[in-house]
């Protein structure tokens, strides 16, 4: 029961903290739709994109919405994190009865709540100001499909977290965070990239992301290609998340 309350209230610590954060919530919920407004412009009226059948505007939705979620839950979970650590608070926390996975649950479900707006804004910008047309059922997979996925790289901002010190862990996530959007195709699309680029970034975790809200908007199942990348990267990143955190309570 105790330990329940703890980690109840260490959420709503965390949330008040995130809302609070002003240019977090601007580099995770405006930035992305401004970012989606300036490249769906470029795009004409009837083009589409990688022989996809998609708009231009429709195919990079789906990118900005991803992006913006990645943004919330990488770059929020691994410099909070590091931060903590260097300051004392998470081994303060230790001393607590709130157990180790009630302070990863609790930085994971704060990114989480933070990446949702990111998804809506860019969904409503997409549908009143360039026009985009989807069946309501399409409107709500892909909202549960990018929120989902983004667990994913939550988990992985928590790995980065418990990886870095406080002075090396913004380069080492701002690498991690732009080399998987540019590579991922969130950016512009990966068929542009040469051949042998090509055959890289269709392995990478964001690829299968944008891939599965993609999917949806063309009315197609994903494909499992991309739902076995995603959990392979998933159970990845949250073994080295698990095993980083043990490795860093023996040090304490």
């Amino acid at each position: 029961m105790l330990n329940t309350f703890a980690a109840r209230a260490l959420i709503k610590l965390e949330l008040a903290r995130a809302l609070r954060n002003r240019k977090f919530l601007f580099f995770s919920v405006i930035y992305p739709s401004i970012i989606f407004l300036l490249v769906a412009s470029q795009g004409g009226t009837g083009e589409t994109v990688d022989n996809s059948g998609l708009s231009v505007a429709a195919y990079v939705m789906v990118s900005m919405a991803s992006f913006g979620a990645l943004t919330a839950v990488l770059m929020g979970n691994s410099e909070r994190i590091a931060k903590e650590r260097e300051s004392g608070w998470v081994r303060q926390l230790r001393l607590t009865t709130l157990p180790g996975r009630g302070y990863v649950l609790a930085k994971t479900a704060s990114a989480a709540v933070v990446s949702l707006p990111s998804i809506v804004v860019v969904f409503l910008v997409a549908a009143t100001v360039k026009d985009v047309r989807l069946d309501a059922w399409q409107w709500f997979a892909l909202t549960g499909a990018i929120w989902a996925g983004s667990l994913v790289f939550a988990a992985l901002g928590v790995a980065i977290g418990y990886l870095a010190s406080g002075d090396a862990v913004r380069p080492i996530t701002m690498i991690t965070y732009f080399g998987l959007s540019i590579l991922g195709g969130l950016w512009w699309p990966s068929s542009s990239f040469p051949a042998w680029l090509q055959d890289i970034a269709k392995w990478l975790p964001t690829h299968a992301y944008a891939a599965l809200g993609r999917a949806i908007e063309q009315s197609q199942a994903p494909k499992a290609q991309d739902i076995a990348i995603l959990v392979v990267f998933f159970a990845l990143f949250v073994g080295g998340a698990a095993w980083l955190y043990r490795k860093d309570t023996l040090k304490a």
